[in-house]
C-alpha cells in the first residue's frame, strides 16, 4: 500500500497549523545538510511524506526536549526518502555518508530507530578520544574507549549500562541475553550488536513518550520482536527511560542556552 493511502496514529501537538509541509521547510528548519527523494516517489507521496516526516521530527524534538540542532545533528546528517536504501531493509543508516534513508513503503516507524544511529555515531568522537571515524559511541563504551570527561558524557555512559548490562555492572542485561540467543538461533550478528541493542531502547523510550507517532516510531510493545524479548521490558525499561530522560534532558537545555 502506497503511504498516501495509509494512515498513521499520531497523538501530539499540532506544529504548522497555517500551512502544509515540505520537504524544502523540512530542511530549512533543521538544517539538515541534504535531502534527497527518490525518482520512483509520486509527487503524492512526497506531499504525504513530507507532512508525517515533519510531525514526527517535531514530536522527536519535544520528547528530547531540544531544538531543531539536535535533530539534525548540528546540521551533519542526511535524509534520503525513497532511495539511498539498501534491497529488503526498511530502513538504514549510513555511517560512511553520515545519512538515513527510509524505503518509501517500508520505512515508517522506523525513524526513531535510525535517528538514533545517527547520534550514536556523531557523539562518539565527543564521548570517547580517539573514536574511530566509524565507530559508534555504544561500541566505543562497551569495548572501554578512553572518554572525555563531562558530565553529559558521564550521563549518556549511564544509557549505555542501564542498556547493556545488569544494574550491578557486570554481566549482561536481560535484553543483552535475549539479543544474543536470537542472533545464535539464525545464525548471525545483529541484534546483539551494542549500537543495534542501545537504538531498540531508544526507540522504546520514544514510544514510551506522552506524544505517540507510529511513523516516528513502532512495535516496541507488540510485535514479533518484542514477543522474542529483543525490546526492554519491566524494570528494565523503566531504568533505560529514566536515564535516556535524565541525558536529553540535560543536553537539550544545554543546547537550548
Amino acid at each position: 500500500m502506497s503511504i498516501e493511502a495509509r494512515d498513521f496514529y499520531r497523538n501530539g501537538p499540532a506544529h504548522r497549523p497555517e500551512c502544509a509541509s515540505s520537504f524544502a521547510l523540512i530542511r530549512r528548519q533543521f538544517d539538515f545538510r541534504s535531502i534527497e527523494i527518490g525518482r520512483w516517489v509520486t509527487s503524492a507521496e512526497r506531499d504525504r511524506a513530507s507532512g508525517l516526516f515533519h510531525d514526527a521530527l517535531c514530536d522527536l524534538m519535544l520528547i528530547l526536549q531540544g531544538p531543531e540542532t539536535l535533530i539534525s545533528l548540528r546540521g551533519s546528517i542526511a535524509l534520503q526518502y525513497g532511495c539511498g536504501g539498501r534491497p529488503g531493509v526498511a530502513a538504514h543508516y549510513d555511517p560512511s555518508q553520515r545519512s538515513f534513508a527510509l524505503a518509501k513503503n517500508a520505512g515508517p516507524g522506523s525513524i526513531a530507530h535510525e535517528w538514533f544511529h545517527a547520534f550514536d555515531h556523531y557523539i562518539a568522537q565527543k564521548c570517547f578520544q580517539g573514536a574511530p571515524a566509524h565507530m559508534f559511541a555504544s561500541t566505543a563504551w562497551l569495548a572501554e574507549a578512553t572518554p572525555v570527561p563531562h558530565s553529559l558524557n558521564q550521563r549518556l555512559m549511564r544509557c549505555f549500562k542501564a542498556v547493556l548490562l545488569q544494574p550491578e555492572g557486570d554481566q549482561p542485561s536481560t535484553l543483552f541475553k535475549h539479543s544474543v540467543r536470537i542472533d545464535k538461533q539464525l545464525g548471525q550478528l545483529y541484534y546483539s550488536k551494542p549500537e543495534e541493542l542501545c537504538a531498540r531502547a531508544f526507540e522504546a523510550f520514544i514510544q514510551d513518550a506522552a506524544i505517540t507517532n507510529h511513523f516516528l516510531v513502532k512495535g516496541t510493545k507488540a510485535s514479533p520482536e518484542a514477543d522474542k524479548g529483543l525490546y526492554p521490558q519491566g524494570e528494565q525499561r523503566v531504568r533505560i527511560n529514566a536515564a535516556f530522560g535524565e541525558y536529553f534532558g540535560r543536553l537539550g537545555n544545554a543546547l537550548s542556552t
